[in-house]
């Protein structure tokens, strides 16, 4: 069965996206923890980050390090910080995260809230950034 990251790439289920290549996805995180949180996904559904083969994992780092370098464009933030849990979507997955203090990468914090119109305005913010 298809990871909802997988429907995503495959274009079942929208999403606002940031940038992609022709092996990973950015898109904004429906479930964020500051505004600008972005995923970051190899195309190619894999369970666990440290099973992607070495060319693939380090394209998506170098992949995130670009979008990271918009959303710190975007978003008045000290550093974007980044984040690898791997529960909550059997498909690996970097969470960049736009943060102040170390507090700012607690999962335990409450999510914020977004319209559609919200998430596609940021969304285009950071694109123009990119």
């Amino acid at each position: 069965m298809a990871s909802i990251f997988s429907k995503i790439v495959n274009g079942e289920i929208p999403c606002h996206k940031i940038a992609e290549t022709n092996g990973c996805l950015a898109f904004l995180d429906i479930f964020p923890l500051a505004e600008g949180h972005t995923l970051i996904i190899p195309k190619q559904e894999i369970d666990y980050i440290f099973d992607l083969d070495d060319e693939l994992l380090s394209g998506l780092h170098i992949f995130s390090k670009k979008v990271a370098k918009a959303i710190e464009k975007t978003v008045d933030c000290k550093r974007i910080g980044t984040a690898v849990v791997g529960f909550e979507v059997p498909h690996a997955h970097l969470h960049l995260i736009p943060i102040n203090n170390i507090q700012d990468l607690s999962f335990d914090r409450p999510k914020l809230k977004f319209t559609e119109a919200e998430f596609a305005a940021i969304a285009e913010r950071i694109r123009a950034n990119l």
